[in-house]
């Protein structure tokens, strides 16, 4: 496949630069595969598109300050780092980070973050680097001296309102660089709300990377290799989806990376509990598992994300809603509308 066929026109003000006031204020496109029929309603209405014995799997993931900003040591050039995952088997404070530098980042060269030491261990020919951090307490420098890492097409700085809605209300566990966004339009109260309906909720962890964002290098789609994010599927998440499928209901996933989660865990054929590291690249021909309905956003074009949504949906469905999308000005990526393909 040529990832040219998956490029669609988008408007550039219709990238969505700050969240709503409330999370479920936002526009939900509800596109059914079966019917091929599209609906416009609002977040608020989800309730009416999942019935009682349907199981959400949302991801629970918490971004943590990953983006640095800072100097070199010998030569005071400025360079920017993004944590994107901790190396198997360190100690914790040797990272696998995205970066720029006013000169290239090359292997040995000491940088300093605020007074956070580091050390460039290895530069990797993907652009990314492997960097050991002097601090004992990783998490509570980057507490300290890190951003935010809100995505490149945000284009204004990180506000104190970010640190909340740049999370969900399900993150727990910190170890990501980007939000699981379509998680942003859950509130309490709705949640509360598909509970007394008969809707349960089960968790998993993926930790997003800053790869998320990386564009698709190949022209030829099955080229093309995926970064490594870090999973957990706890076995109570396994029981709830056995349950589910049992009894008939579907099991929604709330955003691609909870999606990636769940059908990396059932690459031999049946979901395990356990943790690793997904690489899995989903592209139209992949054949679902698990996953019968998800809960997502509007991804960018020639993306990882948006191949695959067509992958469940098939791409001129998810073109067409995308237009019509468009038409109607629905806002777009992290802190924009969302889509329900059931």
């Amino acid at each position: 496949m040529n990832l040219d066929d998956f490029d669609y026109p988008l408007p550039e003000d219709l990238i969505a630069q700050e969240p709503l006031a409330q999370r479920d204020a936002s526009r939900l496109l509800v596109l059914d595969r079966k019917a091929a029929r599209v609906e416009h309603r609002g977040f608020r209405d989800l309730l009416s598109f999942l019935r009682a014995g349907d199981l959400l799997v949302v991801n629970d993931a918490k971004v943590i300050p990953a983006r640095l900003l800072g100097h070199k040591v010998d030569t005071g050039g400025k360079v920017e780092l993004v944590l994107t995952m901790p190396l198997a088997g360190a100690d914790g404070a040797t990272w696998r980070c995205i970066g720029q530098a006013s000169k290239a980042i090359r292997q040995g060269m000491k940088l300093d973050f605020d007074g956070l030491g580091a050390e460039v261990l290895a530069a990797r020919g993907d652009g990314s680097y492997e960097v050991r951090f002097d601090s004992e307490n990783l998490q509570e420098a980057l507490e300290r001296v890190g951003q935010l890492p809100l995505p490149p097409y945000i284009r204004r700085e990180v506000s104190p309102a970010d640190r909340e809605r740049y999370q969900t209300v399900f993150a727990k566990n910190p170890g990501a660089a980007a939000a699981p966004t379509a998680g942003f339009h859950f509130t309490e109260s709705l949640l509360s709300q598909l509970e007394a309906a008969g809707v349960r909720t089960a968790k998993v962890t993926l930790y997003v990377g800053a790869g998320t964002f990386l564009p698709v290098r190949t022209q030829v789609i099955e080229e093309h290799r995926m970064h490594a994010e870090r999973y957990e599927v706890p076995a109570h998440a396994v029981q709830a989806v056995e349950r589910t499928k049992s009894e008939g209901g579907r099991v929604v996933a709330v955003g691609t990376t909870a999606a990636r989660a769940l059908e990396t865990a059932s690459a031999g054929g049946k979901l395990e509990a356990g943790e690793g590291v997904s690489e899995l690249f989903i592209y139209p021909g992949y054949e679902f598992r698990v996953v019968d309905a998800l809960v997502t956003n509007f991804h960018l074009p020639k993306s990882t994300l948006l191949l695959l949504v067509s992958a469940l949906a098939g791409w001129d469905r998810i073109r067409d809603a995308y237009a019509q999308a468009i038409e109607r000005r629905y806002r777009f990526f992290s802190y924009g509308d969302a889509m329900l393909i059931v």
